[in-house]
């Protein structure tokens, strides 16, 4: 038996259980149960699913198998790491009218592909990705772990992002090449409908169009 839980059942977590509800269905000959997990669950049920303690979800007899609806890379990983260290095995998620594997993709462990979402040609995507509705990766980028797009980021070709950057809603990040891409650093966030023109130092937040470094009052 197989066991499939959403840690997060937050706005994103109620998004993605219906997505990957359907699709473990419908890839499987059996009935696929989908859980929220959650240390302190508040309900025995969110918008039809069963939520289920930390504890109670690792009581469950056969195997254990997870993805995690929680927007920061940093606890994404904290919470990764401790369910893999206990037995249990990442999933990913993809809803069917999202297109990830158009042309030569390498994407990692625990993704959630989000509706609209499409990842076009020969770009490497490390663990633990989200892609939010209308999102998109073209050709030859490079992403690391645990990074968040939240909904309709354009990322154009030869683009670098580095671990746990996270990408506001409607940013555009500008084309780049092999040999000069545009590099989002370790940790960035570039914020809501950010035009991204030039490099983005890691652990830094640029705003605007052209996106630039955020003044702190």
């Amino acid at each position: 038996m197989k066991n499939y839980a959403i840690f997060g059942s937050g706005g994103f977590g109620r998004e993605v259980a219906p997505i990957a509800s359907q699709m473990l269905n419908a890839i499987s000959n059996d009935r696929v149960e989908v859980f929220f997990v959650d240390d302190d669950p508040k309900a025995e049920s969110v918008n039809g699913y069963r939520q289920l303690s930390y504890d109670d979800f690792f009581s469950l007899d056969g195997d254990k198998y997870f993805n995690i609806a929680i927007a920061s890379g940093e606890i994404r990983k904290e919470v990764a790491s401790r369910l893999i260290a206990d037995g249990a095995h990442p999933f990913s998620v993809s809803c069917i009218n999202s297109s990830m594997n158009l042309s030569s993709n390498v994407i990692g462990e625990g993704a959630i592909i989000c509706p609209h979402s499409t990842i076009t040609a020969n770009s490497k995507i490390g663990r633990f990705f989200h892609s939010n509705i209308y999102s998109y990766v073209a050709h030859d980028c490079f992403i690391g772990d645990f990074v968040t797009f939240a909904p309709r980021v354009s990322c154009n070709g030869g683009v670098v992002i580095e671990d746990y950057a996270y990408i506001g809603t409607g940013a555009v990040i500008r084309q780049g090449t092999k040999e000069n891409p545009i590099v989002i650093g370790e940790g960035a966030v570039v914020g809501m409908g950010a035009i991204v023109t030039k490099s983005v130092e890691p652990f830094s937040t640029v705003v605007g169009n052209p996106a630039k470094p955020l003044k702190k009052s």
